[in-house]
């Protein structure tokens, strides 16, 4: 079964933990995800510039490694992440902001990436609000 799977919550949300772990537990189970669509507050996780404290979970590295062990598609919301500060080289450059905080993984991109992620699964699942 193919799934895609949005996330609205932030790094200090527990529905972005329990995405997680809904994730790799649909990928232990032998599924698919088609795509993981990062929109509201969720943008802030694939910034590079927070930092945890040292006795805290860093959520955000262990989407970046979940992704990226798993080669899985990331979308992060363009609109969403130009308004929180999240930016890549190119909308750094475009934009003329002195840094980028975000790379791959995670691709910036519309929302019609959502909506063609859920043309190929088959069951969508949204964490937060």
């Amino acid at each position: 079964m193919k799934f895609a799977i949005a996330l609205l919550a932030g790094p200090q949300d527990p529905a972005a933990r329990s995405a997680l772990k809904f994730a790799e537990a649909v990928l232990a189970g032998g599924h698919q995800i088609s795509r993981l669509f990062f929109y509201r507050d969720a943008v802030h996780l694939a910034s590079t510039l927070g930092v945890q404290p040292q006795d805290e979970c860093d959520l955000a590295q262990r989407w970046r490694a979940f992704i990226e062990n798993n080669q899985l598609d990331a979308v992060v919301c363009i609109a969403a992440a130009l308004r929180r500060g999240v930016l890549n080289e190119a909308e750094a450059d475009r934009w003329e902001r002195p840094v980028a905080n975000t790379g791959e993984p995670w691709a910036l991109s519309g929302l019609g990436q959502w909506v063609d992620a859920l043309q190929t699964a088959d069951r969508a699942v949204t964490f937060g609000t």
